[in-house]
């Protein structure tokens, strides 16, 4: 395990120390058959790909709101967030217009809104009521004072508000939520940022320009109560600062509220100004929706999922990250005589230097002395986002800009197989990529599969502590019914853990063994023909499964196929091998009876081989094994069965067998189905004789139960089969007189 353990380190960090290791065993690699999202060829693939966008546009730096994880000091994605229920309080605040000093609550000179985070009024920019809102008719266009800081900021309007809400009148914050963010963007309004990277109200510079004050002392004193707190000690502070000036409205009112967290993180992610890399998206959302909808989604209905997050997207995709691992954005920025960084004049990486490390690699045209002096250079310190390299996978996979004819072959791609979760950023990703690197779909289809529950109906994952480690289940079970229980969920739908499942796989590739040891019994096999009308049907029927299962496969619905082929299985399995028993095994002395045995000899073997190539996916150990009692090579290289194959069995026949066959096998396997209930239900073994049997049926299908009669009474014991026509199915079972012990 150690070992294992520093090849997987090795091989994402140092691609040629993990070689030169390998190679000291006696070993050679083949890096073209390898794949990881961090080695050599994919670094380079994934800054080329950047490249490519900076020089079209496509890419940007900008000083903007971004969202930030205060704990792990980076910025996300608006895809890595979730909302988390937390408890919280409403806050009713007096703001007064400028020039006008209203004495109570409600006065003409107040405008009050209603705030959960107040600790942000410093950071107040406008007030803003809904157009068509009639109450704040007489605020609109007027200038409102902020309380305790004395910041005039304008009462605007914009359609966003909700006029249902709280007084109708929301205070913009630079900035308390994304909302905050588009009424910023849409209004041009200023930024007047508190709140730092580390999560504390940081130092501002009351009475500068942009920092403005009707009474900069009082802002000032009153701000200095604020700074350096954090957040949660802000909010208490100010509210008890507001309450002594009497701006605070009432009594805070207790809620519970969904706020956003980075998905890895412990506190509530704040929006902070900070220089970071974008990649375009508001720009291309209608080619985005456009192509989800070109794309094939199995389930269909996951592609509301994608377009409901493409069309919640409020900015542009945020892919720099300030962590330690991966993969380097490849330009540097020169520095002037004074030392001030360029940022609008980034020096890209060449074609011949990538992979390249900025932070120790030098660009073209500099010495590696001129590093962070005057007049040098530095490179850029932040990594992709793990998704702007993923975005990349077939891409990496298909040797983009590596191996031409590869990449020729095999682009775009036919599937994408992943889970629901991961549609906003996975697959919405990689769709973006390829549509601004190729204007075109990375894959033609798109099987999205649920998550695994755990008995609690939570999805189990390794942050939430509940996975269930499967060698013990792989020892007691097999990785056969571990694989059947997985195939067993059907696309789209989350799957609960459950070991009885498990068992259920098992007996299922038990059945499997044993049918293909009677099936494969040396018994005669002359000709090809199928002669009995049973083995007719069962042939037909089968035909019939393997152009369902099929189809369910192409359209990636793996577990109906599984369940279509199982559910035959077993009726094949309780009903024609039990009905077929007597004649396989009692060839006779007559030439019909030679016939007869030879017929179900020759559909045992046909069936067989079918059954064990359409298993073959969900239970691959077992088929393996089966398989190779009779017939060359693997099970998992030989052709898929095909409804052709099976009807060329037939002769003349119909594909769907002929009506009478069809019907005789269903007639005899419902009468062997109620001789059976019958001995149950007298607790009678399977093999005890039937004295009788009347079988009631319409008129066609007791024509059809005499072409399978003599193998329905040697299936049930039977003595004697009459029939009695009615419109109703029914059989009366007469059980021969039971015989005295040692008689």
């Amino acid at each position: 395990p150690n070992f294992v353990e520093l090849c997987l380190r090795l091989t994402e960090t140092d691609e040629r120390a993990f070689e030169q290791l390998w190679r000291g065993l006696g070993l050679s690699v083949d890096w073209s058959m390898t794949y990881t999202t961090i080695g050599a060829r994919a670094q380079r693939i994934s800054q080329r790909a950047f490249l490519g966008l900076l020089a079209r546009g496509e890419a940007y730096q900008l000083e903007a709101p971004t969202l930030w994880d205060v704990d792990f000091q980076t910025a996300v994605a608006q895809a890595e967030l979730e909302d988390r229920e937390r408890p919280g309080a409403m806050h009713r605040v007096r703001f007064r217009l400028a020039g006008a000093r209203g004495e109570e609550p409600g006065d003409e000179g107040d405008a009050l809104i209603e705030t959960t985070r107040p600790e942000l009024i410093p950071a107040c920019v406008a007030l803003l009521a809904h157009p068509d809102d009639e109450r704040q008719r007489g605020l609109v266009g007027k200038e409102a004072v902020t309380p305790l800081f004395g910041t005039r900021v304008p009462v605007l309007t914009h359609p966003l508000v909700d006029p249902d809400k709280g007084t109708g009148l929301v205070m913009v914050c630079t900035f308390g939520d994304l909302t905050d963010v588009v009424w910023w963007r849409e209004l041009g309004l200023p930024v007047r940022s508190v709140l730092g990277m580390d999560g504390r109200l940081a130092e501002v510079p009351w009475g500068a320009p942009g920092w403005e004050s009707d009474d900069v002392e009082r802002a000032r004193r009153e701000y200095e109560q604020l700074q350096g707190r954090t957040v949660n000690q802000a909010r208490k502070r100010i509210v008890e600062l507001l309450q002594e000036d009497g701006d605070m409205i009432g009594e805070p009112t207790q809620l519970t509220r969904a706020v956003k967290f980075f998905e890895k993180g412990e506190r509530p992610v704040e929006i902070v100004t900070s220089r970071q890399w974008f990649i375009r998206t508001m720009a291309h959302t209608d080619e985005l929706i456009e192509r989800g909808r070109e794309l094939r989604w199995h389930p269909p209905y996951m592609r509301a999922r994608y377009e409901d997050w493409v069309n919640g997207l409020t900015g542009d995709w945020c892919v720099s990250r300030q962590r330690f691992f991966g993969v380097p954005f490849p330009v540097w920025y020169p520095l002037d005589e004074r030392g001030a960084v360029l940022y609008d004049q980034p020096i890209a990486a060449s074609e011949q230097q990538l992979p390249v490390d900025p932070s120790t690699d030098v660009p073209d045209g500099y010495a590696s002395e001129q590093r962070a002096v005057p007049g040098g250079f530095i490179g850029d310190p932040d990594v992709m986002d793990t998704w702007a390299t993923s975005s990349l996978t077939p891409q990496i996979a298909a040797g983009a800009g590596e191996d031409p004819e590869l990449f020729a072959s095999v682009f775009p791609m036919d599937v994408r197989p992943q889970a629901h979760d991961i549609i906003r950023t996975w697959l919405f990703s990689t769709i973006l990529r390829s549509q601004l690197d190729y204007d075109e779909l990375p894959w033609s289809d798109a099987a999205i599969s649920g998550w695994v529950l755990d008995p609690d109906r939570k999805k189990m994952s390794k942050s939430k502590g509940n996975v269930v480690t499967p060698m013990h289940l792989l020892e007691e079970y097999g990785a056969d019914a571990v694989r059947y229980w997985a195939a067993s969920g059907r696309p789209g739908t989350d799957t609960a853990f459950d070991p009885q499942q498990m068992k259920v796989g098992r007996r299922l590739a038990v059945k499997l063994l044993n049918a293909s040891k009677f099936a494969l019994a040396d018994l005669p096999d002359e000709g090809d023909a199928l002669t009995n009308a049973l083995d007719r049907a069962m042939i037909a029927r089968l035909a019939a499964v393997v152009a369902d299962a099929t189809s369910s496969f192409e359209e990636y619905d793996y577990a109906r196929a599984l369940e279509r082929v199982e559910v035959f299985f077993w009726w094949y399995c309780d009903y024609y091998l039990e009905l077929v028993k007597g004649r396989r095994y009692d060839a006779g002395e007559s030439q019909d009876a030679r016939e007869g045995a030879a017929s179900v000899s020759r559909a045992l073997r046909r069936s067989l081989s079918v059954f064990q190539r359409l298993l073959a996916p969900f239970l691959p150990f077992v088929a393996e094994e089966v398989w190779s009692w009779w017939q060359p090579g693997s099970v998992h290289r030989a052709s898929w069965p095909s409804a052709d194959e099976l009807s060329e069995a037939l002769g003349a026949a119909q594909p769907d067998g002929t009506p009478p066959e069809d019907a005789a096998l269903g007639v005899a396997a419902d009468v062997l189905k109620e001789v059976r209930k019958a001995k149950s239900e007298a607790r009678r073994p399977m093999r005890a004789p039937v004295a009788r049997v009347v079988v009631h049926d319409t008129a066609a299908r007791l024509s059809a139960l005499q072409l399978g009669v003599e193998d329905l009474r040697a299936a049930g014991s039977i003595e004697t089969v009459a029939t009695a026509e009615s419109e109703e199915f029914a059989v009366e079972v007469e059980l021969a007189e039971q015989q005295p012990e040692g008689s």
